[in-house]
């Protein structure tokens, strides 16, 4: 039987070094801030006290940076060790105290109630079962705590001829405008055979995402549909017209 986890795991692997390189940009441009601060937005504010932070899917460290510069306790997992390599050594690079472990987003090793706020970017839509994880990433959260999951609707057009036709266009503009197309230093057609296997890909997000999240048990929903206008630079603006990035964000 096919593992779809270690699939998208071996695709991440080849990717570590481009998207390190990223990441880093981001934490080098206006990026760290706005990203901070959109977090900073949504984040409950307990006084005398360092939140415990689960950045989960954490990749080359990107958004574990921002919650630790913000002073916070810090812990990120992701199940790609050369992905955990890149953030460790860019955590140490910036003098920050992360905690990073190797970890199925499915299923965390962590104790029911551990956590005041979970992040996580680019994410869900790489899971196979996304329902299993968001219940566990339920678990680990304090009564009260707070999930922020930024994603976007990445490869709805492998199920929908019109997001196709969007995409493609996407890729026009980027030609015409003489912007660098993202999508030609990825494995499309890995990327893509691959989506074609994971339930979300054929999901209208966040819709899906706030049905499942109320039927779990949170208790408070709340949205940004195109938080690319806040982060994103022109580049990706024009790479991603069709997908626009959202927050969701979800109150145990």
């Amino acid at each position: 039987m096919e593992n779809i986890l270690e699939n998208v795991n071996k695709y991440w692997e080849q990717r570590a070094d481009a998207y390190c390189k990223v990441n880093l940009g981001e934490l080098d441009s206006f990026k760290r801030e706005a990203w901070s601060n959109l977090i900073q937005e949504y984040t409950l504010v307990l006084t005398g006290k360092k939140l415990k932070v689960l950045d989960i899917g954490t990749g080359p460290g990107f958004l574990a940076l921002l919650m630790a510069r913000r002073g916070h306790d810090v812990t990120a997992v992701d199940y790609n060790e050369a992905m955990l390599e890149k953030a460790r050594k860019n955590a140490a690079k910036c003098n920050k105290v992360i905690s990073f472990k190797k970890m199925d987003a499915h299923s965390l090793d962590f104790d029911d109630n551990t956590f005041d706020l979970i992040v996580t970017r680019n994410l869900t839509w790489n899971l196979e079962k996304p329902d299993k994880a968001y219940q566990d990433w339920y678990r680990v959260l304090v009564p009260g705590g707070r999930l922020l999951n930024f994603d976007a609707n990445w490869y709805l057009h492998v199920h929908d001829a019109q997001k196709r036709k969007e995409y493609e266009q996407d890729r026009l503009n980027a030609l015409q405008r003489n912007v660098e197309d993202h999508y030609t230093c990825t494995n499309t057609e890995l990327m893509e055979a691959i989506a074609r296997k994971l339930p979300l890909s054929k999901e209208q997000r966040p819709q899906w995402d706030t049905k499942e999240l109320i039927r779990i048990g949170f208790k408070r929903i709340m949205l940004e549909m195109d938080i690319g206008n806040l982060v994103w630079d022109e580049v990706e603006k024009v790479n991603y017209a069709s997908t626009p990035m959202f927050m969701i964000g979800a109150e145990k």
